[in-house]
């Protein structure tokens, strides 16, 4: 049995190494204002200045957030904010990550297609085979030759005049479905 001391000393250490993982873990402080107050003093704060503030003084603002994700986005320029001759819409560049977004994109839809194109061959390939089977099936029917069917028990009997028409009805369906 454990002594008292070496219990005591398990549950510290197992309390210090959580305290360091949370410490490890802890998120920055959110964005921070910046401004200079009347008095020309810089004052920081995570609330926005006092509304007698002007924005000439505001030295820094935090970034906006996008809340889905809880990441800072860059702020959206307007066609205001535009310097003149640009025109009304200003292109930006896609960022990394909507790069590679937008090739996974166009990755996945170039593995549907081809997907959808070795299936559509695979079925095109199928109809081909049968329809080479149904026409050698039709001309081995149509031949006059006496044919052999193995039924259920494993012997062997002829088919008769019925049989032959009934399997030239089913090879020529076969035929007008899978030949064209």
């Amino acid at each position: 049995m454990p002594s008292p001391m070496l219990r005591l000393s398990s549950q510290v250490l197992g309390l210090c190494t959580a305290a360091a993982l949370l410490a490890a873990f802890a998120l920055p402080a959110q964005a921070q204002w910046m401004w200079r107050d009347a008095e020309g003093r810089v004052t920081a704060s995570d609330r926005p200045p006092p509304r007698d503030i002007a924005a000439k003084d505001i030295l820094q603002r935090p970034a906006p957030t996008d809340p889905r994700r809880g990441v800072a986005v860059a702020p959206a320029t307007s066609a205001a904010s535009a310097p003149a001759g640009t025109g009304a819409a200003a292109t930006r560049t896609p960022t990394a990550l909507e790069r590679e977004v937008e090739a996974r994109k166009q990755a996945e839809k170039a593995a549907a297609d081809a997907k959808a194109r070795a299936e559509d061959e695979k079925a095109v390939a199928a109809r081909a085979e049968n329809c080479r089977r149904a026409r050698s099936s039709l001309a081995t029917l149509q031949s006059g030759t006496r044919l052999v069917r193995t039924n259920e028990r494993g012997e062997q009997e002829f088919v008769d005049d019925a049989g032959r028409a009934a399997e030239v009805a089913r090879a020529r369906d076969v035929i007008a479905n899978d030949c064209r």
